[in-house]
């Protein structure tokens, strides 16, 4: 097993690049479902070619022992955590602009503070928690659940926002413990196969040639991001590489105007801007405890 390294630099990027593709992930299973396809044979889609991804690259260096794990049970919560998320984002993105899911995601590195109180047995202090509440404020800006611009769907961008973060947190609990070969082939392959009845159930073939190219894409960004997500935890601190995540929102703006013809709002803005404030207030309450040891 590769063991943890303090390359911080390497690190950062591979994090700084992980958070690009995650935009392409969104841009195409939005683009999918608005063409046509249903949620869960998109999300099928990403972790299909995903595995098959993973196997072309680890198992010809590796052999089969790359899907030896030495923690099958935190595996297994890891993977069913993520492509539970993804499917409730999927779901939601037929519905909410790419900057809403984004934004409502940000709250992931704030969630990720509070989950790893009694998961991983972190102890927060109460200007984090404080933090933490501030945060969550953000997100209700984004939801306004007070006013028309509050959609049902964003009820499942917090599902799949937990479920981010559940696998983060398993991301690095498990690093330098597994490799990086075991825990693609887990995350990828025991999507793949639960998702499988229900997406060739309703399977539907793309027409577009537009829709040819996400159909064949998602995958491959999904594997590249997660093979660099997890290379990124293990050469850096979790608490180094949060605030990478909030660069995402100028490539979903992007993506939102180019390819679906919205705008981020002011409320969108405004909470996000919360949000991002409160997480990086955290960020940095990590670092000088950790520099307090």
């Amino acid at each position: 097993v590769a063991p943890r390294e303090e390359r911080i630099v390497i690190g950062l990027g591979s994090m700084a690049l992980a958070v690009m593709l995650f935009t392409m992930i969104d841009t195409s299973a939005k683009w999918l479902v608005l063409a046509g396809l249903p949620a869960m044979q998109v999300a099928f889609l990403r972790y299909a070619i995903h595995f098959l991804l993973a196997v072309v690259v680890f198992v010809p260096r590796e052999g089969l022992s790359a899907f030896e794990s030495y923690s099958s049970k935190l595996q297994v919560l890891r993977s069913a955590s993520l492509f539970i998320g993804t499917c409730l984002n999927f779901m939601a993105l037929k519905y909410l602009p790419i900057t809403v899911t984004t934004t409502i995601m940000f709250a992931g590195p704030i969630l990720v503070t509070l989950l790893a109180i009694p998961m991983l047995g972190e102890k927060v202090g109460r200007h984090r928690i404080a933090a933490v509440c501030v945060g969550f404020l953000g997100v209700i800006v984004v939801m306004q659940p007070w006013g028309t611009g509050f959609h049902p769907a964003m009820l499942l961008n917090l599902g799949a926002l937990v479920g981010a973060s559940i696998y983060f947190l398993m991301t690095r609990k498990l690093a330098g413990s597994e490799n990086n070969s075991t825990a693609q082939l887990w995350a990828a392959g025991l999507a793949t196969f639960c998702l499988a009845p229900f997406a060739l159930s309703q399977w539907v073939w793309p027409t577009a040639p537009a829709d040819w190219v996400f159909f064949v894409m998602i995958g491959i960004f999904g594997g590249i991001a997660h093979i660099l997500v997890t290379s990124a935890h293990r050469l850096a601190d979790a608490s180094i590489l949060a605030p990478v995540i909030y660069t995402q929102i100028f490539p979903a703006a992007f993506v939102g105007i180019v390819f679906f013809n919205t705008y981020p709002t002011v409320w969108t803005m405004g909470g996000g801007l919360i949000i991002i404030s409160a997480g990086v207030y955290i960020w940095y309450r990590e670092r000088q405890a950790k520099k307090g040891k």
